[in-house]
């Protein structure tokens, strides 16, 4: 008779990845997360890729126990994506990681111990650069609001940068020397506290790719919970892979949920014909930008014509 064999210990991170057609890069995100340091389990949630990304995967990790693949058949979207892997994971605090971001072993070892020294953090996110080691200007930022919004779209905050008022991003500030307190971080990378995430409830469904994560940030502040950057914690994100296929949609996507979040978060705060012409702008703002994409389309196909 053989001897009862023990149970494998329980994770320390449970890391969810949301996948729609990043291609190579999902192996490699997973064979980054799987050297780390810490006991892991992944799960990757597809969203109906059409790539080779999830062949690619089972290729190399077909065998690998620490590997779950959930196929949801379609495109749910970030938040129903990332909502719908929940109930999988078994671990103490969680990361959400996008596929085309890649980890090194030491990264999610070194965030969980900062973690376990702050029990008043419910997330925590690292210093994003980019493939060329420089920082990603979505790292370290502020809430949106009407005014940076304004400032964004006149370019004020370039022409002015000591312009009055809170600026979107601060990749141009000195970076931090210790882990400090922010408004926002990458949605890219997300280490959340299991016990936050009880409190404050999964991402919200009603955003399909874009401002579920600023959604989600807001309400970890209303619950009490800080937000952290760990500035000497850094990955490697190519921005993008997931949504280059068709930019009139990911455009879409962005403004809708601009709006949701602007509804949802701010619009109580002014007067009614300020918030309609805060989403008048935003919508406006769409079709400008879907226009230009337009454009820009059309001019290719003309200098690709053969004379």
């Amino acid at each position: 008779m053989n001897p009862p064999q023990s149970a494998a210990p329980a994770p320390a991170v449970s890391v969810i990845i949301v996948n729609y057609n990043a291609g190579p890069l999902l192996a490699e995100c997973v064979a980054a997360v799987l050297s780390s340091s810490l006991r892991v389990d992944v799960i990757v949630s597809d969203n109906g890729s059409v790539d080779d990304s999830l062949e690619r995967l089972k290729a190399a990790w077909s065998q690998e126990p620490r590997l779950s693949v959930l196929e949801n058949g379609a495109n749910l979207g970030f938040a129903r994506a990332n909502n719908r892997a929940l109930p999988l994971t078994h671990a103490d605090y969680l990361l959400l990681l996008n596929p085309d971001c890649l980890v090194r072993p030491e990264t999610l070892a070194r965030i969980a111990a900062f973690m376990d020294s702050r029990p008043e953090v419910g997330m925590a996110g690292c210093l994003i650069l980019n493939p060329d080691g420089t920082e990603q200007v979505a790292c370290r930022r502020s809430i949106p609001d009407p005014w940076i919004a304004f400032k964004r779209l006149t370019r004020l905050d370039r022409l002015m940068p000591g312009a009055g008022g809170r600026r979107l991003n601060h990749d141009r500030e000195p970076l931090p020397t210790s882990p400090t307190d922010v408004e926002a971080i990458s949605g890219s990378f997300m280490f959340v506290r299991r016990q936050a995430l009880d409190a404050v409830g999964p991402l919200d469904e009603g955003y399909f790719l874009h401002c579920e994560d600023l959604d989600w940030f807001v309400r970890f502040h209303q619950a009490g919970w800080k937000i952290a950057l760990i500035p000497d914690v850094s990955v490697i994100h190519h921005k993008g892979a997931c949504s280059t296929s068709d930019p009139a949609a990911v455009e879409r996507h962005k403004h809708r949920g601009m709006e949701r979040f602007f509804r949802k978060f701010q619009a109580h705060r002014y007067p009614r014909p300020f918030s309609a012409l805060v989403i008048l702008g935003i919508r406006l703002h769409f079709f400008l930008v879907r226009f230009a994409v337009f454009v820009r389309s059309w001019a290719r196909g003309i200098f690709k014509r053969p004379h």
